[in-house]
């Protein structure tokens, strides 16, 4: 097969991480699923305890340089730089035909640093923005890898030399010295973070002030460059050049979505990280010619699918459910607020509102409105009797409040915001339901506790709101 063909084969292998090229944690004998899940779990297997603690390692290191690449917004400098030091594993391989972990990464090293340098030559002195650089130097730098580990593939102990597997990741080829190198390059990336976390801080969120403050930026911007391509080469060994930009990228964006704090984003993205490792090398281990690399990114990408659906803050599940629960919310304190005025009309004489005035009264149809009042009692806030809608206490209190917080939101408006009065009601419709009560004292000491909205109705008082009846009559203006 001649070079262009062999070339043609690589570039269709790029395109799809085909399980041939990314082995197996380790070989088993053992077929039984619950054998093989015990093996694991034991770590009696030497390649095991090997993988393992190598994909924990580097879930820390890349959890944690991952953490600044998001909250910065480099995720495209990181993808860049992965792809970047493909030559330099070529050339440290090439420097005395061995897989000589010190040389590889010297060479990794040296390459990501030129890849990152380059861009920033190029958007110094052109036109071209960043993107551009970026896929530029991405393309040309995994082009000339791609070319030269075809070389060494040619070579009489090429096929034999495992440099291939830089290119999808192998954890099963990660060795002793290998594990001495990730382990010390950890120590370093946790130890330079720890001492230098608050300059770290400060100019990733605000990097004109850390220059007004006399912090060497640029030399801060370079450090992390450089760790960053320490994790991203020891990298190369368990995921490889093509996913290892993700082992980066993913776990960070996993915590971005569970926290708001910098410290508890890294420390959640390092957990995420090892997690996504470990779980990786398990499923490798669980059948023959499972891979490695892609089962670790499989494994990180589904964490962030949890959170992206389930995190506090920003999953989508749990925000729909919340504004599920917040329209259900505001329709029922608007049925409470509608049996409250009909209740008021009547210049609070009786104990209950028929559903056929509830339905009058919201413009509803009566079975919407016996819907409304079923939702009421549902939550403690309504008893029904026959064609009867009652408050509770607590429903009633509720009412009072909704109320209260509608008439003092129309009155601020007309009285400080000069606005006419038939023109703060729909406002006052959406504030009424969010109004706090802090805000709702300041409201009532700036009016000195007014009694009537701007529209003559009476403004319910604090010890109606909180269990006494209203008074007949109070509703006369």
């Amino acid at each position: 097969m001649n070079a262009w063909r062999r070339l043609a084969v690589l570039g269709l292998a790029l395109g799809c991480v085909a399980v041939a090229h990314a082995a197996r944690v380790g070989d088993v004998a053992a077929t039984d699923l619950g054998e093989q899940v015990a093996r694991f779990l034991s770590l009696r297997d030497p390649a095991v305890r090997t993988a393992v603690a190598g994909a924990a390692l580097l879930g820390v290191c890349c959890g944690v340089l991952g953490g600044f690449v998001v909250v910065r917004r480099m995720a495209l400098v990181g993808d860049a730089l992965s792809h970047a030091v493909l030559p330099g594993v070529a050339l440290g391989f090439l420097w005395n035909l061995s897989k000589d972990p010190l040389a590889i990464f010297v060479g990794a090293t040296a390459a990501g640093l030129l890849g990152t340098a380059l861009v920033r030559a190029i958007t110094a002195t052109t036109r071209l923005k960043e993107d551009a650089a970026l896929g530029l130097v991405l393309a040309s730098f995994f082009a000339a890898g791609a070319c030269l580990v075809t070389m060494i593939q040619r070579l009489p102990t090429g096929n034999k030399s495992g440099i291939d597997k830089f290119l999808f990741g192998q954890a099963a080829a990660i060795s002793g010295d290998d594990l001495v190198l990730m382990g010390g390059v950890a120590v370093l990336v946790l130890g330079l973070v720890a001492c230098f976390y608050k300059e770290l801080l400060v100019v990733s969120f605000d990097g004109a002030f850390a220059r007004a403050s006399g912090l060497p930026v640029a030399w801060i911007d370079r450090g992390l460059m450089l760790l960053l391509a320490f994790s991203v080469v020891i990298a190369l060994q368990a995921v490889g050049a093509v996913l290892v930009s993700a082992m980066l990228i993913t776990p960070a964006a996993t915590a971005y979505l569970l926290t708001d704090r910098l410290h508890r984003l890294l420390a959640l993205a390092a957990v995420f990280g090892v997690v996504a490792g470990v779980l990786g090398a398990f499923f490798s281990f669980l059948g023959h010619n499972l891979p490695t690399g892609p089962f670790i990114v499989l494994a990180s990408s589904a964490l962030f699918t949890g959170a992206f659906f389930l995190a506090p803050r920003h999953g989508v599940l749990v925000r729909w459910w919340r504004r599920r629960d917040r329209t259900a919310r505001t329709r029922r304190e608007n049925t409470l607020k509608s049996i409250y005025r009909v209740w008021e009309e009547r210049d609070f004489a009786g104990e209950g509102v028929t559903f056929a005035a509830l339905a009058e009264r919201r413009g509803e149809t009566l079975g919407e409105a016996q819907a409304q009042g079923r939702a009421l009692a549902g939550h403690g806030l309504a008893t029904i009797s026959g064609d009867v809608v009652h408050f509770t206490p607590e429903g009633r209190r509720r009412a009072a409040e909704i109320v209260r917080n509608h008439r003092l939101w129309e009155l601020y408006l007309t009285d400080s915001a000069n606005i006419a009065p038939d023109h703060v009601h729909e406002d006052a419709e959406k504030i009424e339901h969010v109004l706090g009560e802090d805000v709702v004292r300041e409201l009532e000491r700036r009016f000195r506790h007014a009694e009537r909205d701007p529209h003559g109705r009476r403004i319910p008082r604090a010890s109606e709101i909180h269990g006494d009846s209203p008074s007949p009559g109070g509703n006369a203006g």
